[in-house]
């Protein structure tokens, strides 16, 4: 997998007290190449080098060792996670304007994306959220943040948004996608919580050759990678990888 880093040359953000009026952070962002271990790329994250699969007997194993590795990040360490996301999503120039971006709640311990979110917004990028189905359903709707605060929780206690439902997309109406997970790998292969929501809902992309859009990228904590996934028949593969220590774009083939 290739790192692309970006060097900061100033404060990223300043909030204002309300997620969804950042100001927006201007320039001063230039790309360059990173390795793993730069030392201005540096959290100290714990146990931030790959997990190995096959020491785990299955996957329900392998879930278990990534959500107690992403539970001992700190409360510091994710803060300062969340500034970098956006630094990092205005460097390669991910949160550009006059696009559909499919962001998501964080929950469970996710790195959380919703600095991410308010910039995009303030860059006028259309921002959606995905919106769990009844029961018995599995593809996700993805529903346009406006400007009415309306909220309320999901039965698995994530806060929705509650929207006219003629401003909701599926999944591969989206520009641009930012998926959680609890795992990656250098193939862009991912682990989800075990739900099936992502699944079911781009299994539409899988069924094609190639595609533009949207672009799937995974957010995570460098410490959630892993050194190979095995892959099922219905995986998707991610585009790339954004983490707190920069984008990791995913290798071709298996």
């Amino acid at each position: 997998m290739d790192f692309v880093g970006v060097r900061v040359a100033r404060p990223c953000t300043r909030n204002e007290g309300v997620a969804t009026t950042l100001e927006p952070l201007g320039s001063g962002l230039r790309p360059g190449r990173r390795r793993w271990g730069d030392p201005a790329l540096s959290m100290t994250l714990p146990e931030y080098f790959p997990l190995e699969a096959a020491h785990f007997s299955d996957k329900a194993a392998l879930r278990r060792a990534l959500r107690a590795r992403r539970a001992r990040v700190s409360p510091l360490q994710r803060r300062h996670s969340a500034r970098r996301l956006v630094r990092l999503a205005l460097g390669l120039r991910l949160l550009s304007r006059r696009r559909r971006i499919g962001f998501y709640v964080a929950t469970k311990n996710e790195i959380d994306v919703g600095l991410m979110l308010a910039q995009a917004r303030a860059m006028g990028a259309d921002c959606y959220l995905p919106v769990v189905p009844a029961r018995g359903l599995r593809k996700l709707w993805f529903v346009r943040l406006g400007n009415r605060d309306v909220w309320m929780k999901n039965r698995y206690g994530i806060p929705e948004y509650r929207h006219p439902p003629a401003r909701r997309v599926r999944a591969y109406q989206l520009d641009l996608l930012f998926l959680p997970l609890l795992g990656f790998d250098e193939w862009g292969s991912r682990i989800g919580m075990g739900g099936g929501y992502y699944d079911a809902s781009l299994a539409r992309l899988g069924q094609r050759c190639c595609w533009r859009q949207p672009r799937l990228i995974g957010v995570a904590f460098a410490n959630q990678q892993v050194d190979r996934i095995p892959r099922d028949p219905w995986d998707v593969p991610l585009a790339g990888v954004l983490t707190e220590r920069g984008y990791l774009s995913a290798r071709r083939g298996q």
